[in-house]
């Protein structure tokens, strides 16, 4: 094993690997602007939007933040605040269309 292939483990992924993972985002990006200005129904939309989100989200903790390589219990860490702050989303995201159902005229 060379230096390079050493440090390249050491540290996590290589060159290319990081290229195609950051092309992911931009597709992902791009995916997801193209979704805005389509005229889809909201719930849809938004369900669709935060699953693609944290897609994002895990890619770049993995790649980017080099977690992917970190040991298992760090990454256990990380699950509760991820499920906090998806319940704070679907707290405060979802309770609007309920309250406009209750707001409209008969």
């Amino acid at each position: 094993m060379n230096t390079q292939e050493h440090a390249e483990e050491a540290h996590g992924a290589s060159v290319g690997l990081n290229l195609a993972v950051w092309g992911g985002l931009v597709a992902i990006t791009f995916l997801e602007v193209f979704l805005a200005y389509e005229q889809l129904n909201p719930t849809l939309m938004l369900t669709i939007l935060v699953f693609l989100s944290v897609l994002k989200a895990a890619m770049i903790m993995a790649y980017f933040m080099h977690l992917k390589y970190e040991k298992f219990g760090l990454v256990l860490l990380l699950i509760p605040a991820t499920l906090y702050c998806l319940l704070m989303m679907f707290i405060f995201f979802f309770q609007e269309p309920g309250r406009m159902l209750l707001m409209r005229p008969h």
